[in-house]
């Protein structure tokens, strides 16, 4: 079942488990936030995951709802990774991963059809490719080399029906950017929550979800910590990783 240097690692708080690799991919916190983040419908309803990478999110999020959810991703290696973890989970009735360019998914998976749209897209210009020394896997998913943010926004946007939400998680540098080629995609931003590393430090994530033609109405939602003076998660965090317990 595994290949090469994958693993499989224990999701604590869901109770699942998933392929990683540390030459091919492993999913990262911003991953784990941006599912717990997120608004899901609980029973009914179709949620598609662009950029998706290993299956991570469509795995925390089956834990949250019992909506189908269909993760896409570019490279045939993670795709496989995550038709796995899916599999070793039994999660086939409920996940479906697809191999396929999110820039054209819409026309695959069809326009306005979905209730909630997640991703987690790359975060760095092609051109900051400074780590020459990274696999392929890994710069695909780091850089925009095959998909930029407005491309992945109009994308999550022709997927969502009229009142869907989308929902990303970025560098917080890149606010500015997401807000633009979000009303330039009639996703209208609705809730944003920004991530600091520790109490005191500058934010460098940011977490901001849109309804599709919504009015506007932007909620700025109380910040999110990583790490305690102490250098462990905080509260909050442990209880995203590791569940009550």
């Amino acid at each position: 079942m595994l290949l090469d240097d994958e693993r499989l690692d224990y999701l604590l708080a869901e109770d699942l488990r998933i392929i990683q690799s540390p030459s091919v991919f492993s999913f990262s916190l911003d991953a784990v936030l941006l599912a717990r983040f997120a608004y899901l419908p609980l029973k009914r309803g179709k949620i598609v995951d662009l950029c998706t990478g290993n299956g991570a999110i469509p795995l925390f999020l089956s834990a949250r709802t019992e909506s189908e959810i269909i993760g896409v991703e570019l490279q045939e290696r993670l795709v496989h990774m995550a038709r796995r973890s899916v599999a070793y989970n039994e999660l086939e009735a409920q996940i479906r991963i697809m191999e396929g360019d999110v820039k054209s998914i819409p026309e695959t998976l069809g326009f306005e059809k979905y209730d909630v749209v997640t991703c987690n897209p790359p975060y760095f210009p092609a051109h900051e490719m400074s780590d020459k020394n990274i696999s392929e896997h890994m710069a695909i998913a780091r850089h925009e080399l095959h998909l930029t943010l407005d491309e992945a926004v109009r994308s999550a946007s022709q997927l969502l029906k009229q009142g869907g939400k989308a929902a990303f998680v970025h560098r917080s540098g890149r606010l500015i950017d997401l807000i633009t080629a979000m009303r330039a995609n009639r996703l209208e931003p609705k809730r944003v929550r920004l991530v600091y590393p520790k109490a005191g430090k500058e934010a460098n994530t940011l977490l901001i979800e849109g309804t599709k033609d919504g009015k506007p109405d932007l909620k700025i939602l109380p910040p999110l910590i990583v790490y305690g003076d102490d250098g462990e998660y905080t509260e909050e965090v442990r209880e995203m990783l590791y569940g009550d317990n």
